[in-house]
């Protein structure tokens, strides 16, 4: 029984890490929503369930991000500048996120989130162009957005991606550019956000076998391993496919997060 969901996790790693090559996310989004049902039906603590899948699925970003960010630099297509600029605020951010989602309403956060995004997803899909002379902000500016998306992720379970490549586009950074850049971003948020699990986790001294802290094993090894494998290729396609219809796909995709966040909050 086990070798079968083992099999069901190296398929879930295969998807995930081809949405993570072409589009730069972690797939957190499409990840916590599978792995809470195949958690359950494996007849893991139901009120653990949903810590656990959010756990597993930041802890494999470690290991698909690197994948990603491997198969995009090769490309030229990851803008360090912007890394460099953002990982410090990131890191920040995404230690502050938890404080901050006792601090205000996650319904409030969730409807005000997902209007910014509904409103740059329509914008990337009606192909509406940013002032020409819009750039990126300086370091204090780059470390406040880090910090932001940061605290946004760790406050919606989500990645960084679905607000980084829009803000990104935003400022004039190439499609490709901000796609591979937003792959960089997705490791060190993803860095701040398993220590957390893992630390939170291990004071609960309920949780089941083969666990570290929130992060169940079984289920990172099976999506590491075929997760790694395909992003390059997913790396690949979004070099092959055109720009515009690379855009069409992550506004749509951008819709979809934004919902699935409101329909977790209500």
């Amino acid at each position: 029984m086990m070798l079968e969901w083992f099999l069901g996790y190296l398929a879930l790693g295969a998807l995930v890490g081809f949405f993570a090559g072409v589009l730069g996310i972690g797939g957190g989004a499409i990840m916590v929503p599978i792995l809470v049902l195949m958690l359950d039906a494996q007849g893991l603590p139901r009120e653990q369930v949903l810590h656990l899948a959010v756990g597993t699925s930041m802890s494999t970003i470690l290991f698909t991000s690197l994948s990603s960010i491997r198969s995009h630099h090769h490309r030229g297509s990851v803008r360090w500048d912007i890394f460099r600029g953002m990982t410090p605020g990131i890191i920040a951010g995404g230690l502050a996120g938890s404080v901050v989602a006792t601090l205000v309403p996650v319904s409030a956060l969730a409807v005000a989130f997902a209007l910014v995004i509904f409103f740059a997803a329509t914008n990337i899909l009606l192909d509406r162009k940013p002032h020409p002379a819009r750039g990126l902000p300086g370091p204090i500016g780059l470390f406040g957005v880090g910090a932001g998306i940061s605290a946004v992720s760790a406050v919606a379970a989500m990645g960084g991606a679905f607000i980084s490549v829009p803000y990104m586009l935003w400022c004039n950074v190439a499609m490709l550019q901000a796609v591979g850049t937003a792959a960089s971003l997705g490791f060190p948020i993803a860095v701040a956000g398993t220590f957390g699990y893992v630390y939170n986790g291990l004071q609960d001294h309920g949780l089941p076998a083969l666990t570290l802290g929130y992060i169940y094993l079984p289920a990172m090894a099976g999506i590491v391993v075929t997760s790694m494998l395909v992003a390059p290729l997913g790396a690949t396609a979004a070099h092959s496919l055109p720009t515009k219809w690379l855009m069409r796909i992550y506004a749509i995709l951008l819709y979809v997060l934004a919902i699935r966040m409101l329909i977790k909050v209500w």
